[in-house]
């Protein structure tokens, strides 16, 4: 089973982008910051790991609408380790995340200098869009508790 949870911010806006087949794909960096040692206290930033994550379809679309530069997500999926060649010639390691879930964390407004949140607000949904979506309207003294 390969299965991996983070918790960090993003390090820079996601992008999105869409394949040949016009699947969209959104790919943004999270930055993990390392438990143990609090070097912040010597004037030492504290250490982090990035992973790169890439969100597929729906999921990325929203990533890409509601995610900004220093967001805090969560992010669960599968993850694989790729090695590249830099450009001194050293070979270096990527760990790459193919997200299954990713959460929000940052309250609104909070991470990215905006004014108003993640973005604007989701249109109100009617009571005829609910009930043609397989929902149906429930009044609050129908309810037994």
């Amino acid at each position: 089973m390969n299965r991996l949870t983070i918790i960090g911010n993003l390090t820079r806006d996601p992008e999105l982008r869409s394949t040949t087949a016009g699947d969209s794909v959104c790919d943004f960096t999270v930055a993990v910051n390392r438990r143990g040692r609090r070097d912040a206290q010597n004037g030492q930033q504290q250490e982090a790991d990035f992973f790169r994550v890439s969100a597929w379809r729906q999921l990325g679309e929203n990533c890409s609408k509601y995610l900004a530069k220093g967001r805090k997500v969560a992010v669960t999926g599968s993850v694989r380790v790729r090695t590249y060649q830099a450009n001194d010639g050293s070979t270096r390691a990527s760990l790459e995340v193919t997200a299954e879930d990713v959460e929000f964390l940052s309250p609104r407004g909070e991470g990215d200098g905006m004014t108003g949140g993640y973005a604007p607000a989701a249109p109100a949904v009617s009571a005829a869009d609910t009930v043609s979506a397989g929902f149906t309207q429930v009044e609050t003294d129908e309810l037994p508790f």
